[in-house]
């Protein structure tokens, strides 16, 4: 069950790639945002995530 859990979040998590969810794609173009504005934000998010989903996964869900 927490390899489950852990898959799925992984999945979700589309953070340092701007198409990854649609209201970042909207502001992208409007805003003058570039790729690396998304990746400098959504990589420290996406390693925070992990750690976080890592280490509750089994606490909650249990081995």
């Amino acid at each position: 069950m927490p390899f489950a859990i852990i898959l799925m979040v992984g999945a979700s998590c589309a953070f340092i790639n701007p198409a990854g969810f649609q209201t970042n794609l909207m502001v992208q173009g409007p805003g003058g945002y570039r790729f690396n504005d998304f990746a400098k934000v959504g990589l420290p998010l996406t390693v925070i995530v992990g750690i976080v989903v890592l280490a509750l996964a089994p606490i909650v869900y249990g081995f």
